[in-house]
């Protein structure tokens, strides 16, 4: 048994074929997935979906990229926290990878909308999506000074070093790891795979994005998942009910599911 714990099944690519995503998911032994939100424009179709299938959780939150300026409140974030099948506060975090880029939100804008996402999933107890690119030392430290390892969370589709891992770890974060583990010039993310811990490990599609080998390039959708997990099994040399076994159980113990 599998969860795709990161995907968008809202994204037009996916959601124009919700049925046949969902059956495929069923017949690669893909039993859920948690749909991501990145901006709360588009909130409604993520929560839509979660609660039309018993299969699918939601979470809330606004994506780091998404421009600067909107009404991301932290009552806001509680308001639609507290609505039914959400189980996570994100995805959230700091992007730096495209701070030339005249659209992308500034370094305090980013950090201040951050920062109101801990302060949100710790006033209603839920566990935290971080999304963290160019930007790992900034991430990790908002974390420790909003006291976000009082609820913990997951660091999403993870890229950085297994230092950033450990430290995350550390306030009480799990690493989840998605297709980008197969590719063949993923070198310090097979180590990171081989090194965290199996009760901090969570797999992922971000689908429709990041497609596994050998689907690279094409959509990626959560019934790939379980070629997530056998790339991790190999590099650790265990077998892949290993890896399936305790990313289904931590995804449990994470989002307080009865999966």
């Amino acid at each position: 048994m599998y969860i795709d714990s990161h995907c968008h099944l809202d994204y037009p690519a996916l959601a124009a074929d919700t049925e046949g995503v969902l059956a495929r998911m069923r017949e690669a032994g893909v039993t859920h997935a948690l749909c991501v939100a990145v901006n709360l424009e588009d909130f409604p179709r993520v929560h839509a979906l979660a609660c039309a299938h018993p299969n699918l959780y939601a979470s809330v939150g606004v994506h780091p990229d998404q421009p600067a300026g909107d009404a991301t409140t932290v009552e806001r974030l509680l308001d639609l926290a507290a609505l039914p099948r959400v189980v996570a506060i994100g995805e959230t975090g700091l992007d730096y990878f495209r701070l030339d880029d005249p659209a992308a939100p500034p370094v305090a804008a980013q950090q201040e909308r951050f920062r109101r996402h801990v302060r949100a999933a710790r006033a209603c107890g839920k566990p935290l999506i971080v999304h963290t690119r160019a930007a790992a030392e900034d991430t990790l430290a908002i974390l420790r000074e909003e006291g976000a390892a009082e609820v913990g969370g997951v660091m999403h589709c993870f890229t950085e070093t297994l230092d950033v891992a450990t430290a995350a770890i550390a306030l009480g974060f799990m690493i989840s790891l998605s297709g980008i583990v197969t590719f063949r010039n993923a070198t310090a993310l097979k180590e990171v795979a081989r090194a965290v811990p199996l009760d901090r490990l969570l797999i992922e599609t971000d689908s429709p994005y990041l497609a596994p080998v050998p689907h690279r390039g094409r959509t990626n959708e959560p019934s790939y998942v379980p070629l997530v997990a056998a790339e991790i099994a190999r590099l650790r040399g265990v077998p892949v009910e290993a890896i399936a076994d305790a990313s289904t159980r931590n995804f449990r113990t994470l989002f307080r599911v009865p999966t």
